[in-house]
């Protein structure tokens, strides 16, 4: 079989991953093998790869191929998310440029143009992680929409709700104008903009007098309905009783006292909007105040408005400080810093909004998911740094608004019979409701067109939180096989950005519905960000297309590069180069394979230096595979990488394979080759997990293979004690084929040419690799003495001695010239240190560090003088 001269990344990623496709490897079915499970994050339905998909699902993909390669029944769970609030946006938009407005639709017709769009674009992201070489068990695709789906996330509601945990209020909700809906307190993004603050008059009725308020936002004044100072100010303690005009309004409104107002903040006069501010809510509610709203859904104005009805809240800001200022009313505007919320989807500024939504207690429903991480450790974050953040969330938890005002999702499953706010009922089909409305009112004439549902949708997290039950039919069939064989899960890999959303939420609903941890450990990446720190995106244009990365650098490079700099929560500062490095690297294995590829093979006997080299990377494997392991277990991916990296590079292209390397158009012995093929084949399970498709197509490359004898199916390298000795052994042997070679470069002696080697062994170092070093040294006679050789040129390797008799191989009159002036200058270096060290200021006075510094150059000075004199001395005895 020819062996092309250059690995090709793209066929070989077509070829191979077809192939596993072909032979159902990435399938999984309960047996009697333990398993391993891991569940997508789901990526929204909306979403095309990007970086931070390439990072999370490379390394889930390690994870899963290493445990297909343990033995483990390895089930990868892939799926999308029906994203609500970003699908609708989507479909919304896409109506518009046909002319079309949502708001002329039925429910029904809009969820079919949604399903269109679903179907047509939907899922494009699933196809691109197979690029990647994601080995996920695409059988098992689901989508959060699936109708199996949408019925656990149905029959949960109803079970929570007659569990008495959830319930419907009328709560200050934050409202995003651009998708007209609510969003919970953690999807509200809270930013630094700098405004203005506006100083108003507000004149006292029946009186001259006035009052000075400052507000942000002037547009609302048109909704106030009280002035608010602190009973205890003096200032204004005359005003009991009286009221003030709102300007512009001229709506009379009544001045009251609390102490909730701060004396010594601002004027100490605050004006009360009940309808958009949720501390003016409850001042609004303790002094039974009126409650006007003045926006429409979308943040336009609406009637009460006045002469500003349906414009934009922004415009009638501007619009309505002229106004004032033209009145008179309008004291002073200053400039002004304060932190605005706005929303995590459509980056609207949020408007508090006064609402009917349900919501779901936390309180109670916490307590397991923070004993899980915080105490038993059933559940470990990694980094574990992590465990501070997630208690600050879950002890501070508050209710979860779970209702949205969205077409796109679980229509919340409540049948409203009558007018009034508790005229409803909760059940998993509209025919169990009308039996439950029929017991709750006594009225047997009722019919189901008698009853109307919810038109709100459930929070898409609502759907996503049952997610590692779901996928397996955990809610709706808790005792069938696939269930209780893969759940609890095992790892889930996802961002940190999610902790709460979506990874606490999991752990809440798995100890309340199977009273289990939903995963062992999370594994939370961090950010990939551009070489200048800022994180990648499309509006900075500094986000490359995965695919394209791919196409370059191919699918292997590509996942080396982002792994060998991505810690466990540390963000990542990617730069292509990383990929290039990652392409090198499969240019190096290839290069390597072809190199042993191309050796004749002869049943001649097996050298001693092979058989030392065999044995010195026999434990080298061991050691880096217990090294490997340790990573692994402490979810040290980039470690782990790093390791296998070191010792395919350094430890097998640099070392073994050159001392197994038959000279020049001379055969190897089989023995060996078999040997160098053996520890090869270990070498590409070991990188099979990161580099997937470069290992398979060389794997098969060295045998005609079964598909049951494929790489990805075989079994990871059993793990054995590591011979310390040889390693350490081979360690100082290096180092002395080094110092051989320096001296060869520095020296102009041809590395064809052979020397002899004469060692005075102070250190009692083993002879085990003297093989070695004369066949990389090209040392024709190594020698033990018990003194100094003169006439040679001389190496330290620690206490050893190293000697090269130079006779004929350098001009000796030169080297000594050389080596002269080198001492010369060294003991200038070295007196210049010493007179700085002696100085008693600079000691006293310099910080510990430089001084150390110092220190360290003397003693590396006086090392240097050491050995140029020795070598001097051997040179002129």
């Amino acid at each position: 079989m020819t062996i092309p001269s250059q690995f090709d990344a793209k066929a070989a990623e077509q070829k191979w991953y077809d192939y596993w496709m072909k032979n159902n490897f990435f399938h999984s079915e309960p047996d009697h093998r333990k398993p391993y499970t891991i569940v997508i994050p789901p990526p929204n339905v909306t979403g095309v790869l990007h970086m931070g998909h390439m990072l999370n699902n490379t390394i889930q993909d390690v994870l899963i191929r290493r445990a297909r390669l343990k033995g483990f029944n390895a089930c990868w769970v892939p799926g999308t998310d029906h994203a609500s609030i970003a699908t609708e946006a989507k479909v919304v938009a896409k109506l518009k440029e046909e002319g079309i407005n949502k708001n002329d639709l039925s429910r029904e017709e809009f969820l079919k143009h949604a399903w269109e769009w679903t179907d047509k674009y939907g899922g494009v992201i699933l196809e691109q992680l197979k690029k990647l070489g994601a080995s996920c068990d695409w059988e098992r695709t689901k989508f959060t929409m699936d109708d199996d789906m949408s019925a656990s996330v149905i029959r949960s509601f109803v079970d929570l709700y007659n569990k008495g945990l959830i319930y419907r209020g009328y709560r200050m909700v934050n409202w995003d104008p651009e998708a007209q809906t609510t969003l919970s307190d953690e999807e509200v993004h809270y930013e630094e903009q700098q405004g203005k603050l506006y100083y108003l008059r507000y004149k006292i009725e029946g009186s001259d007098e006035h009052l000075t308020i400052a507000t942000t936002r002037p547009e609302t004044i048109l909704g106030d309905t009280a002035i608010c100072v602190n009973p205890n100010d003096e200032r204004y303690s005359h005003l009991k009783g009286k009221k003030a005009i709102v300007p512009i309004a001229n709506r009379v409104i009544p001045i009251i006292f609390d102490d909730y107002v701060d004396v010594e903040f601002g004027t100490g006069c605050l004006k009360v909007t009940p309808a958009h501010d949720v501390n003016d809510k409850e001042l609004g509610e303790k002094h039974n105040l009126e409650i006007i709203d003045i926006f429409n859904a979308d943040a336009t104005l609406n009637s009460y408005g006045l002469h500003y009805e349906g414009k934009d809240r922004f415009v009638v800001r501007n619009e309505i400080a002229k106004e004032l200022e033209a009145a008179g009313v309008m004291e002073k505007i200053e400039t002004h810093t304060n932190k605005v919320g706005t929303s995590e989807r459509t980056k609207a500024v949020i408007e508090p909004r006064l609402s009917d939504q349900w919501f779901l207690k936390m309180e109670e429903l916490a307590k397991p998911a923070i004993k899980a991480v915080l105490e038993s450790e059933e559940v470990k974050l990694h980094p574990k740094r992590f465990d501070n953040t997630y208690r600050h969330w879950m002890e501070n938890i508050r209710d979860w608004n779970i209702s949205r005002q969205l077409w796109w999702g679980q229509q919340i499953p409540a049948y409203f019979y009558g007018d009034g706010k508790e005229d409803f009922v909760v059940a998993e089909t509209k025919e169990q409701a009308l039996g439950l409305a029929k017991t709750k009112t006594g009225n047997t004439a009722l019919t189901v067109n008698d009853l109307k549902q919810d038109p709100d949708a459930l929070d898409t997290w609502f759907s996503s939180w049952l997610w590692p039950m779901a996928v397996f039919g955990g809610i709706m069939n808790p005792d069938n096989e696939e269930f209780k064989y893969y759940y609890p899960t095992n790892d889930l890999v996802t961002g940190p950005d999610i902790l709460f959303f979506w990874v606490a939420r999991m752990i809440v609903a798995g100890y309340e519905y199977t009273g289990e941890k939903p995963f062992s450990n999370v594994y939370l990446t961090g950010l990939v960000r551009d070489k200048q720190r800022r994180k990648m995106s499309k509006s900075l244009g500094n986000s490359p297309d995965p695919l394209d990365l791919i196409e370059k650098f191919g699918a292997d490079g590509v996942r080396v590069g982002l792994l060998l700099s991505a810690s466990a929560g540390n963000d990542i500062m990617f730069d292509e180069e990383l990929c290039n490095q990652g392409k090198g690297f499969s240019n190096k294995i290839w290069n390597a394979f072809r190199l042993i590829k191309g050796w004749e093979v002869s049943d001649i006997e097996q050298p001693d230096h092979s058989k030392k080299a065999i044995a010195w990377y026999e434990a080298k494997l061991q050691k880096t595979l217990a090294e490997i392991e340790d990573h692994f277990e402490k979810y040290r991916i980039s470690d782990a990488l790093m390791a296998i990296y070191k010792l395919v590079w350094d430890d097998f292209c640099s070392w073994f394979l050159e001392m197994i390397k038959p000279a020049y158009q001379q055969p190897i012995d089989s023995v060996t080759y078999a040997k160098a093929i053996e520890m090869l084949e270990h070498n590409l399970k070991l990188l099979h997990p990161f580099m997937p498709f470069l290992t398979e197509e060389i794997w098969q490359y060295i045998a005609d293979r079964n598909p049951e004898e494929a790489l990805i199916v075989s079994e990871w390298p059993v793990m054995q004690p590591a011979d310390m000795s040889i390693i350490a052994g081979f360690e100082m042997a290096a180092e002395v084929i080094s110092g051989i070679r320096t001296i060869r470069k520095e020296k102009n002696i041809s590395f064809k040419d052979a020397i002899s080697l004469k060692v005075v062994n102070n250190d009692d170092a083993t002879d085990y690799f003297d093989a070695i070093i004369t066949k990389l040294g090209n040392v024709d006679a190594l020698e033990y003495v018990n003194e100094a050789v003169n006439g040679a040129l001389t190496f330290r390797v620690k206490s050893n001695e190293y000697f090269i008799p130079v006779a004929g191989a350098v001009n000796v009159e030169e080297e000594i010239t050389k080596l002269t002036e080198e001492l010369e200058y060294n003991k200038g270096f070295l007196k210049s240190v010493q007179k700085k060290l002696s100085n008693e200021r600079f000691v006293s006075g310099a910080p510990e560090k430089v001084v150390a510094i110092e220190k360290q150059k003397e003693a590396d000075a006086l090392a240097k003088i050491a050995t140029i004199e020795q070598s001097l001395a051997s040179l002129t005895t």
